[in-house]
């Protein structure tokens, strides 16, 4: 009696275990699937859409339709050509709609502001005016996206340090608050273009710190209490416009003409009793505006054609603190007083410059 021998098929064995293995990666498929149209998945896949959005400044309306969250990769691409479609629309139409980059708020109802504001660091622009809003927060550091802090006549009486952390910041504007000095900090917003400190009657110094701010081409620090033009602002090599009147100067430093690109100097309302020589080195002064109690001396070349000075004011005798506070009918306070007369001056310069004509005043 023989032995029986089994014989397998290597082919039938290979081709079951193709199928199972097929039918095992068919399952992880499906289940991958399922994982994916879960809750659980679905509500992370839009958190980070929603992140994605206001990362970009897209507003909320935009991506949700009915209530819920549209969270197609086209609509966001969509979303992102029509805002660079219209760069400059949002500036013209600021009046006619709210731009979803910028913050606008006015009014003394205004004491802090908004919790919300925490959330929205796509923000580029922010406007608060004429509030009794006291405190910048210091969570100001994670709009990275800021470009302009425009925060005049509010009740401000610090600025946080984290202000430097703002890169992109080209324009300050804490016109008429209550500063009595300005973060170091400052001086690492390189980009900055525009500084705007007046009003605020206590202000003395600069920080040395701002004389890394070499893209500063205006700088207003007027209505304060400066003896002396700050050593960071004769370090600003760009600097163009420079209104500094409505202050304590008594003198001028020696190396003015360090300011190669200055055009407008305003000096008015000061105790200037000289002009120093070197001031004939500003070879691109146009405007020059000076008021002193006893202004004596000045170089006579200054008045002279050759120069590119196109408006020359002296003024020797300003109004004084009681005639410009004559009565409550007119002027409440003396920032209220000083705001005025500097608006008045600005709007008579823009008209002359205007005309563009060579015209030298001498009030004595």
């Amino acid at each position: 009696m023989g032995h029986k021998v089994v014989v397998f098929d290597i082919s039938v064995v290979r081709a079951l275990w193709e199928t199972r293995v097929k039918k095992h990666k068919a399952w992880q498929k499906k289940e991958a699937e399922r994982l994916e149209k879960s809750a659980l998945e679905k509500i992370k896949e839009e958190w980070n859409f929603v992140a994605e959005c206001r990362r970009k400044g897209i507003p909320q309306a935009e991506y949700c339709k009915n209530g819920f969250i549209d969270t197609s990769v086209r609509l966001l691409e969509k979303i992102e050509r029509n805002s660079l479609s219209r760069p400059g629309s949002l500036a013209k139409d600021r009046g006619k709609q709210s731009s979803p980059f910028v913050l606008e708020l006015s009014g003394e109802h205004w004491t802090e502001l908004p919790d919300s504001l925490k959330e929205q660091t796509h923000l580029k622009e922010w406007h608060i005016r004429n509030t009794l809003i006291e405190i910048i927060p210091t969570y100001i550091e994670f709009f990275q996206a800021m470009r302009i802090l425009d925060l005049p006549q509010n009740q401000i009486s610090c600025l946080p340090a984290e202000i430097g952390r703002l890169k992109n910041l080209k324009e300050l504007n804490v016109s008429f608050n209550h500063l009595k000095s300005i973060p170091p900090e400052l001086g690492d917003c390189e980009n900055l273009e525009r500084l705007d400190c007046s009003g605020n009657l206590e202000l003395m110094e600069l920080p040395f710190e701002l004389s890394n701010l070499k893209q500063v081409t205006f700088v207003d620090i007027s209505a304060n209490k400066f003896s002396s033009v700050p050593i960071c602002v004769l370090r600003m090599s760009n600097l163009q416009w420079l209104d500094i009147s409505n202050n304590n100067l008594n003198d001028l430093p020696q190396d003015i003409d360090r300011l190669e690109e200055l055009q407008s100097f305003l000096l008015y309302k000061n105790k200037l009793t000289y002009l120093p020589y070197s001031m004939l080195n500003l070879k691109k002064l146009t405007l020059l505006v000076v008021s002193g109690d006893h202004l004596v001396e000045l170089p006579t070349a200054l008045c002279d054609s050759s120069t590119p000075l196109k408006f020359i004011s002296l003024m020797d005798n300003p109004l004084d603190k009681n005639q410009c506070q004559d009565g409550d009918e007119i002027m409440e306070s003396e920032q209220e007083c000083r705001h005025f007369d500097k608006e008045f001056m600005k709007a008579y310069i823009e008209d002359l410059k205007e005309r563009g004509e060579l015209l030298i005043f001498k009030i004595i």
